[in-house]
Order: C-alpha cells, then structure tokens, then sequence
C-alpha cells in the first residue's frame, strides 16, 4: 500500500463487493468529456500497472474484488462505475448517453445475470453509479449532462428507496462521482461549485457537517474517491481534501490513477459496488 498506509493497516469492518474492469484496450479515442483530449498520448501499460494497485489494494483490505475483461473498441469500459447500479440485490443496466459506450451495457449485463441479479432497465438516460450514488437508505442522483431526470424516478420505483436529485452546472464534473463521494452512511464529501444553487442548498440542509473539497482537489478528482467506512482510496494529488478526510477518522490509502484521468475517471470511476442486499 501507499505510504499514507502503513503495516498497522486495519481491514475493513464489512468487507464489501467490487466489480472492476481490466483496462485492456485503455486508450483516448474520441472526447466525450472535457478530460480527454486524443491527441495526447496514453499508456496502456502504464493504465493497466495503475488499476493493478487500485485492485490490490481492496483485496488487502478484505474485500471481494471480481474481475471482467474489457473488449475491443472499448476503451472507455475500464470505468466500471459507469456499468450500471446494484442495490438490494437489483442490477439496474446503464442507459449511456454516447453511442461510444452504449456496447458496454450487453457485457455488464451479461455479469449481473450470471452472478444472479435481476436486470431492470430504465427509459431515460442512466449512467449507473456514475450518477447514482447510494448513501445509507438514500440514493443521491446527478442530473445535467448524462443521467436524465426522469431516470431517478424510475430508479426510485425500481429499488424502493428515497431518491435526491442533484443538478450539475460545470462539464467538468459531468458525473456525480467526480463532486461528490460517499464517506458513509451520514457524512458525504463534495465540492459546492459543481452543483447548482438550489442543489447545493439541499446538500447543505441535509448533510450540515459534510466534507468540503476545494477547487485544486475537486481538480485533481479527488472527490472521486472509494469508502468502506473505515478506509478512504483516494488520489494522492488531493492533498488537501486527504487531511479533512484523515481528520474525520478515516484512514486514507492513495493510490495514482493519473493515467486513467486521461479519460475523464478515477479511482471511483473504476470500481462498482455490488449491494446483494
């Protein structure tokens, strides 16, 4: 682990379930969001070397890491946040936005079968827990620039839980996941500026002691971050948002996933969480 771990290194109380998608064929070819820019070079290996370590560092903290290939043609599926949504022991499929990506939602599909989840589907645009971030009882929904609106209410109808809508403004954080992060089941971390005035006070009103990010760190994605209560995976470069992590009680575990920010996506991006129940 990073050094920001150290061998007093704890596992996680509840170890929890991950699905990540090996990035084979990672590359930028097309722009699909302010991040990526195909005309700057990338490095598979060095993508693959990074996601390795991310990977790694779950299973030395206990938890269930499970594993598919990435296919040709696809090098935007690394970003297995994107894949879809499992909560209760219901998989909801991604709706993706761009025809880019829209190949990769038969192979995430094709998974929640075969691990025994039902599949839903929803009319309007969803983009899985890109936008759709669960936190206790509650699920958290972007809107703005991918997941449409009327995807929350389908999703609340599907799951059964109490469903937010937060409107993004800035392109930059075009999913939830890159301005907001989930700590635990009370205590969020987001960056106010992505958010529009009348989301930001409904963040305000009902998490008053969250964890407020910076601009140099919600730059950096560092809001794009992995909690299992007990641990924090986060980008190193987010210095600042890693010591109010840290202060809050949370150990924080960096790991650099820089290449991948090439494409728009971070630790966050590359992780999915299967809720069975």
């Amino acid at each position: 682990m990073n050094a920001q771990s150290n061998s007093s290194t704890k596992t996680a109380t509840k170890p929890r379930h991950y699905l990540m998608t090996r990035p084979t064929h990672y590359t930028v070819a097309y722009e699909i969001n302010p991040w990526m820019h195909p005309e700057i070079a990338t490095d598979t290996a060095r993508a693959l070397a990074q996601w390795q370590e991310l990977h790694d560092i779950y299973v030395e903290l206990g938890h269930r890491v499970d594993v598919i290939d990435d296919a040709p043609g696809l090098p935007d599926m690394v970003y297995a946040a994107n894949g879809g949504l499992v909560v209760g022991g219901k998989a909801i499929a991604a709706n993706f936005t761009y025809p880019q990506r829209q190949p990769e939602t038969p192979l995430y599909n094709a998974w929640f079968e075969q691990a025994g989840f039902p599949v839903f589907s929803t009319r309007g645009r969803s983009e899985g827990e890109g936008d759709i971030l669960t936190v206790g009882s509650t699920i958290l929904a972007g809107t703005g620039f991918r997941t449409a609106l009327s995807a929350h209410v389908e999703i609340a109808e599907i799951t059964g839980l109490e469903v937010v809508s937060l409107e993004l403004v800035d392109s930059r954080y075009y999913h939830l996941d890159t301005a907001l992060s989930v700590l635990s089941p009370e205590l969020i971390a987001y960056y106010p500026p992505a958010f529009s005035a009348a989301s930001r006070a409904v963040l305000e009103a009902r998490f008053p002691d969250a964890v407020i990010a910076e601009d140099e760190d919600a730059a950096a994605l560092g809001l794009n971050l992995v909690s299992d209560g007990t641990h924090a995976v986060m980008a190193p470069q987010a210095r600042r948002l890693g010591d109010a992590v840290r202060e809050r009680g949370f150990e924080v575990i960096t790991v650099n996933t820089d290449e991948l920010l090439k494409g728009g996506g971070g630790i966050k991006c590359c992780t999915l969480e299967i809720r069975a129940a």
